[in-house]
């Protein structure tokens, strides 16, 4: 009886447990499933398990297997390190150099956020270095030059696609122009062998998510242009939609959210949001509003038909809002609220401000309800964050820190 009991217990742990393996968490649409967080903070705020200094980089730390993968930049290196996700003692480290330089004075470290799958982590730095390591040992198994390969510009900010594993592919908003196209490409996930490639769009800051709709898989890319959804398996593209500001300053940097066959999409610069429909004889707009939830560059979360997310630009000091998905509708607004990112766990909202703060709210569309408040890090916070078996990673511009959430 005691050894059923013991191992009843393993297996509620283990399924309890949850890891954060991509950007956006393992279904890649900000949410974490893990039934494992405490209803509310000790006073000083969630518990700190462990701290460690980091380099430069906008990149979200992401976690599978007990391991933490850190993606920044030291000197002129950009660092991969695998680290304990319990302890953040250190396991092994890659690195190779950059040379990437920003043009308005931001960070220099990478944007986009590692991915691991399949006994191995995937990279993207700020100049389009694409990089295959084993998960295991940090050894090198492949890598391209997707800058030079594909003949892609700098862009306002360099290279920002998290990888997005779909199967044995990886797919990537690269923005090539070289051959017939190289705007998306697939590459074999064991060797780097470029697969296909599709369009000769320019690349956005947006990462793509893959989703099966009406039976068949899909792969949904925001890019500099628009909608594009293709055939992971081929890249024949299914459809295509424009959905880009007028002005030339402008970027797409939310990643498209799929909630059965409609996929939402928002930008900022006087472009705005729409839902679109999905179907055997092609899209379908259901709405259209600049006045609904314009997301700048965080994505917004999807529960129970109701969006939430940031309305306008970062600089600005953009509303915290609740939109009905169906309609646009909006249900709640909070004027000024500092911009950061927000990840949704189970009936709550995780909100991190820029400035440091995070918040716990009520994911409920008949009002916003703050939880908890707590000071967790200096400004400035611009990556995401993972959230894993019950652990917050959160990283600022010098600083990687794990909060217990439990």
């Amino acid at each position: 009886m005691r050894i059923t009991i013991l191992i009843l217990v393993a297996a509620c742990a283990l399924a309890d447990a949850e890891d954060w393996p991509q950007f956006l968490g393992p279904t890649r649409n900000g949410v974490y499933t893990g039934n494992d967080l405490a209803a509310k903070w000790p006073a000083g705020g969630p518990a700190v398990v462990w701290k460690k200094e980091v380099g430069q980089g906008f990149s979200a730390p992401v976690v599978a297997e007990g391991r933490l993968i850190l993606f920044h930049r030291l000197a002129d290196k950009e660092v991969v390190e695998a680290l304990d996700a319990a302890t953040g003692r250190p396991i092994w480290s890659f690195d190779y150099p950059t040379h990437y330089r920003d043009d308005f004075g931001f960070d220099e470290g990478p944007r986009a956020a590692p991915a691991i799958a399949g006994g191995r982590v995937y990279t993207f730095g700020a100049e389009g270095m694409l990089h295959c390591l084993d998960f295991a040992t940090g050894k090198k198994i492949w890598s391209v030059d997707t800058q030079s390969q594909f003949k892609v510009s700098k862009g306002y900010f360099g290279a920002a696609c998290s990888p997005l594993v779909e199967g044995d592919r990886v797919l990537m908003n690269i923005g090539g122009s070289a051959g017939a196209g190289a705007g998306l490409v697939a590459f074999d996930a064991a060797t780097g062998k470029t697969l296909w490639t599709a369009t000769n769009q320019e690349a956005s800051y947006s990462s793509p998510v893959a989703a099966t709709i009406n039976g068949a898989r899909h792969v949904i890319f925001f890019t500099r242009a628009g909608l594009i959804d293709v055939d992971p398996a081929n890249g024949k593209v299914r459809y295509q939609f424009p959905w880009r500001a007028r002005m030339q300053a402008s970027v797409n940097a939310a990643a498209p959210i799929v909630v059965g066959d409609m996929v939402f999409l928002s930008s900022s610069y006087g472009t705005g949001a729409i839902l679109l429909q999905i179907g055997a004889s092609g899209l379908k707009q259901i709405w259209s509003s600049d006045d609904a939830l314009t997301n700048h560059y965080a994505t917004s979360v999807y529960k129970d038909g109701f969006l939430y997310g940031y309305h306008g630009r970062q600089e600005e000091g953009p509303s915290l809002r609740c939109i009905e998905f169906k309609t646009g509708k909006v249900r709640w607004n909070v004027d000024g609220f500092r911009a950061g990112t927000i990840t949704l766990a189970g009936d709550r909202l995780l909100i991190l401000k820029e400035g440091g703060e995070l918040v716990m709210a009520a994911a409920s569309p008949a009002e916003f309800k703050p939880i908890a408040t707590a000071k967790i890090l200096p400004a400035v916070i611009r990556s995401y964050p993972a959230v894993a078996n019950g652990k917050l990673y959160v990283r600022n511009e010098k600083t990687l820190v794990c909060l217990n959430l439990k």
